[in-house]
């Protein structure tokens, strides 16, 4: 079909893209203008390559239904251009294309066609249904839901977002195959859009749809979004390193071009057939290797490497062997990915090689089923059963994690916290770890015990208590490494502990620890809530007691059912007490006449009272493990997402800066009387080395009436200095006081001081 750029309203930018021009929202209104100037030629958009391309594996009857698809998708898309000038067809027509690369089903192609009509063109889901038929109005639907993620807008907003594409990529994995056809098009083309706008939907690509598509296995897509965003992001880094490598390529050509001849005669000579391809690194993946490592470009050798295709898997095996006959291995720098698979489906033995002048040279070795598996991910496998019926290991791994993201959907408060699981196990490492019964589980690198139980079961996590990792006891804090046999020992009395928290990797153990810790000590957390809400009232000349008028539409406007569960949530810090506090006021002052509420005078008030601390809260209340404070110290507190108060020194470093990253989180807090109970403080004691030393110090701190939980020693200043860490059980700064001063006056006792993590 031929369209006139220039016989077109102003245009705007679409919603669904921002390379896309919509004049206007309407439906089959496409109120071109009657102006008589010369035009350019039009610009033509077709769907021959399109029909061509699909003919090769689609019947005419499912090629006819794709032409109505595209007939109805250009009708509903007439008048509607891109910023390029190119008719708004044409990008439906590019994702339908990019799709039957996949070789994706009828149903996903028509969608491809059809998926901004029910966006911009409000085309309702009843209509898609008659015309084409229950599943593909399903999956137009799915990716109408898919609204753009604005990450530099308010996080709720892009959190919810990211919330609805993953959950519809759960119920049919298809969605997210077309909707990163579509993000691949709309990059492909970003060059039209301002720089703000190319950084800023380069940047959510490279956090949210770059992860996605190596989690599926999409290795193509993955590069390409990858340097896209790269190019986009940072592109006078791009355009330096694309120039130090268009030059290296040059200089590099002679040597390649001998390990390529001896590496494809050695095979022959083998009696191998195999396909040898030079391959050359992603710029993207040599500057994070330049990054990372700190190397300048001359310094990063294995920009080249060569993939070796075989037929069958003995082959690939008989092949690295060969290649290890021709050049030596480097130590270390072999993995086999075809015995312990990626978690993403990814087979191949790598291994690196020591080539002509001391080059490393790196080596892919795969089967030609690994290789279009390697490419094409779970698009090489999207049809959820086989010709026999069964899953395939890739699709049961895709499930699984698919499956996954729902169990956490079911745990998480909010889409923010969803998020926050989500990413965390898109992260694209792993290590590879076996049951005592050898089952073998794949986690994110730096997982621990604890997320290996969860990974299990919720309730092996729930109730973990112990671990043995190769047959050594070790805290369920240790993190993994691959090869590790792990074994948990669980107890029916354990529990989830906040602390929990700050050592488990992955989004599952993560919202099942949140989740059990919003459901226990609930008195607790709904009693500190009520406290700090009290708090802001106050703060704002308020009167914590609020009538029933004005607590009813409170909750009306709050999605809380009762008072109650508002506080818990406030005790949890699920919610600000401060923000909630304001939006109080914001009724009172709009409702004056309907709500009786008085305020307190600025008289009677200037400063709300600082929370009370004992120390003997619970859960709800937490003292930071950094800086341990105890009795007699300034503190203040820091209200934590799902982990309640969280108490620091008010000198502490960690403190501190996140003061200055969330001000609106932290609240004045004070030691309350009468405190009975013993609060743990490290101190560390510079001493002579000498025998007895340690029993002195020891000694000492007993008379003192303090308990020593831990020890640890290291070496001192000088070969003749010993430091000596200890974790003690006192009551307070004037119990503390008294124990340096007589540790001090001991012989041989060189420093002492009390100790932080910070």
């Amino acid at each position: 079909m031929n369209i006139q750029a220039d016989n077109l309203p102003s245009p705007t930018v679409s919603d669904s893209a921002e390379a896309n021009i919509s004049p206007q929202k309407k439906r089959r209104n496409p109120a071109p203008s009657n102006s008589t100037a010369a035009s350019p030629a039009p610009i033509v958009a077709s769907i021959t390559d399109l029909t061509n391309r699909l003919s090769e594996y689609l019947s005419p009857t499912d090629l006819k239904l794709v032409k109505e698809a595209y007939r109805f998708s250009d009708e509903m898309h007439l008048g509607q251009v891109r910023k390029s000038g190119e008719p708004y067809i044409s990008h439906p027509i590019a994702v339908a294309e990019i799709c039957a690369e996949w070789k994706l089903d009828v149903q996903a192609i028509m969608a491809a066609l059809l998926h901004d009509v029910m966006e911009d063109q409000d085309v309702k889901k009843e209509e898609l249904i008659e015309r084409f038929g229950a599943p593909v109005a399903a999956l137009v639907d799915g990716l109408s839901k898919l609204e753009k993620i604005e990450f530099q807008s308010h996080i709720e907003a892009q959190a919810e977002n990211f919330r609805k594409m993953l959950l519809a990529m759960a119920r049919d994995v298809r969605v997210i195959l077309v909707k990163l056809a579509d993000r691949l098009h709309n990059m492909r083309t970003l060059g039209v859009m301002s720089p703000e706008k190319q950084r800023r939907i380069a940047s959510e690509t490279m956090e949210v749809y770059v992860p996605i598509a190596h989690r599926l296995g999409l290795n193509n897509i993955y590069r390409e979004l990858q340097d896209l965003s790269f190019a986009h992001i940072y592109p006078m880094r791009y355009r330096t390193l694309a120039k130090a490598i268009k030059a290296a390529r040059g200089n590099r050509r002679e040597v390649v071009n001998k390990i390529m001849a001896a590496v494809k005669t050695t095979l022959q000579e083998a009696g191998l057939e195999a396909q040898v391809d030079g391959r050359e690194k992603t710029l993207y993946g040599i500057y994070c290797k330049m990054r990372d490592k700190q190397l300048s470009f001359s310094q990063v050798l294995d920009i080249y490497g060569f993939r070796i295709v075989v037929d069958n898997f003995k082959n690939s095996y008989f092949a690295l062997g060969t290649l290890h006959a021709l050049y030596k291995p480097m130590p270390g720098k072999f993995k086999d990915y075809i015995a312990i698979p990626k978690s993403n489906g990814y087979q191949s033995l790598h291994t690196t090689l020591i080539g002509p002048y001391g080059t490393p040279v790196e080596f892919q070795i795969r089967t030609t089923e690994m290789h279009r598996v390697a490419e094409s991910g779970v698009a090489a496998h999207w049809l959820y059963k086989n010709e026999a019926g069964t899953l395939t290991d890739l699709q049961q791994r895709t499930h699984a994690w698919l499956q996954s993201l729902l169990d956490i959907q079911k745990q998480t408060g909010d889409s923010a916290e969803f998020l926050e699981h989500v990413k965390v196990d898109l992260f694209p490492d792993s290590v590879y770890v076996f049951t005592p019964k050898s089952k073998i589980f794949a986690l994110p690198r730096g997982a621990t015990a604890l997320d290996f139980a969860y990974n299990i079961h919720t309730d092996i996590g729930d109730q973990a208590i112990a671990t043995r990792i190769n047959n050594e006891p070790v805290p369920l804090r240790t993190e993994l490494k691959n090869g590790d046999i792990i074994e948990i020992i669980t107890s029916p009395n354990s529990r989830p502990t906040p602390n929990w928290l700050t050592y488990v990797r992955t989004g599952k153990a993560r919202s099942a620890i949140r989740h059990y810790l919003r459901t226990i000590n609930l008195n607790e957390s709904t009693e500190l809530g009520k406290q700090l809400l009290a708090q802001a009232l106050v703060s704002l000349h308020l009167n914590p007691e609020l009538p029933e008028s004005l607590v009813d539409k409170l909750l009306n406007e709050s999605s809380a059912n009762t008072l109650e569960e508002l506080h818990t949530d406030i005790g949890i810090g699920k919610r600000m007490a401060a923000l909630v506090a304001r939006h109080i006021l914001d009724l009172v002052e709009n409702d004056s006449p309907s709500i009786p509420f008085q305020h307190m005078g600025d008289e009677k008030i200037n400063k709300p009272d600082p929370v009370m601390i004992y120390g003997s809260e619970g859960v709800s209340v937490q003292l930071s493990p950094c800086c341990l404070p105890i009795p007699g110290d300034d503190i203040v507190g820091q209200l934590k997402r799902d982990q309640g108060l969280i108490v620091h020194t008010a000198d502490c470093k960690n403190a501190k800066r996140m003061q200055v990253k969330e001000p609106d989180r932290w609240i004045d807090v004070t030691w309350g009387d009468d405190i009975n109970r013993r609060f743990d403080c490290r101190i560390s004691v510079l001493v002579n080395n000498e025998r007895g030393a340690l029993a002195r110090i020891a000694a000492e701190i007993g008379e003192a009436d303090a308990n020593i939980s831990h020890v640890n020693m290291e070496d001192g200043e000088s070969k003749d200095m010993t430091k000596i860490h200890f974790t003690i059980q006192i009551d307070d700064r004037v119990h503390l006081a008294k124990i340096i001063r007589n540790v001090k006056h001991l012989n041989g006792v060189s420093k002492i001081r009390r100790e932080y993590s910070n």
